[in-house]
């Protein structure tokens, strides 16, 4: 991806029909400076163009939530549009990838990625756009949490695609269980791919499995070797899709109960009580690093024997006061 022409088309679709030069006197410079933003000849940081979007009247504290899904407690104390909501921001969306590793992915000096992530210095647009792609690979959906992603040539076919899967996720929800079936060990063991094999391995029928790979292929997820599919290294992230989110934690909530009545192996557990307000947030707090340090494991994971699921769940019963 270019992320110095997304970081212009960006730039142009926040003025909208606002002329350059009153766009910029809007913005508080006495230069022109969006000629030079768009021009390419300099890049505002990224709290300049998180700042010029919410003079655009996007509120940037609302989108930038509803696109992390759960907003990190930092966002009650930092704006997202100052350079430490900046370097909070990114600090969020690398998790536990550690920054040797973020910079080699993002293609940039391990000095400066730091720097940015400490809050020392602060990235310009295009690297920041190029850093929140190497965490999160939602460079797209960022984008696209403050303009219209279709008016932006560089990401509007991957926007398609991308609303394409996550329609794909809601209507076909074992397309993930497929997908990640597609990279057990036993299955790339065969001679071939061999039709029902990925279906009996699941516990699925023969006509499901057939749906998810047509649409995981139709829709670039996966693609065929000559002998067996493979994943294509593509992220549905549903966190700015509520309703899909809501779709397939019942789905597999769902599948979870129908293996407890038939008895199927695994670990299924739960328990009914009474505890203060402080000690359920406290719960909850340990659920997410739970669920945080399940996925370390699981990214570092090799070979790929087994295809599993995780619920977690914690609710009050009785609703609060």
């Amino acid at each position: 991806m270019n992320y110095d022409q997304l970081a212009r088309e960006l730039l142009v679709a926040l003025r909208g029909k606002r002329s350059q030069t009153a766009w910029s006197r809007r913005l508080g410079y006495q230069s022109n400076v969006a000629y030079t933003w768009e021009a390419g000849r300099r890049s505002p940081t990224a709290s300049e163009a998180l700042r010029a979007a919410g003079r655009a009247g996007i509120d940037v504290d609302a989108r930038l939530r509803a696109f992390l899904g759960e907003p990190p407690f930092w966002m009650n104390e930092f704006h997202p549009a100052s350079p430490a909501g900046v370097a909070l921001l990114l600090d969020t969306l690398r998790g536990s990838t550690p920054i040797v590793e973020l910079s080699r992915r993002a293609g940039l000096s391990r000095f400066s990625v730091q720097r940015w992530l400490v809050g020392q210095t602060e990235p310009r647009l295009p690297d920041f756009l190029r850093v929140v792609d190497a965490a999160s690979l939602r460079v797209v959906d960022l984008v696209a949490a403050l303009v219209d992603p279709l008016a932006l040539p560089s990401i509007a076919e991957e926007w398609r695609k991308l609303e394409a899967r996550r329609r794909g996720a809601y209507e076909l929800p074992w397309t993930q269980a497929v997908l990640r079936a597609m990279e057990l060990t036993d299955y790339g063991a065969l001679p071939r791919h061999r039709p029902g094999w990925i279906a009996r391995r699941l516990g699925i029928d023969e006509a499901e499995e057939d749906r998810c790979i047509d649409f995981l292929a139709a829709s670039g997820q996966a693609s065929w070797t000559g002998t067996h599919y493979a994943p294509v290294a593509t992220t549905v992230d549903t966190r700015s899709r509520p309703e899909v989110s809501r779709r397939l934690k019942a789905h597999w909530t769902r599948v979870a109960a129908e293996r407890i009545e038939r008895e199927a192996s695994g670990q299924f557990s739960y328990n009914v009580f009474v505890v203060s307000d402080a000690d359920f947030e406290r719960l909850r707090e340990l659920q997410r690093a739970h669920y945080h340090a399940m996925r370390a494991i699981v990214a570092e994971s090799a070979p790929g024997q087994r295809v599993a699921v995780v619920n977690l769940q914690l609710f009050a019963l009785d609703g609060g006061a």
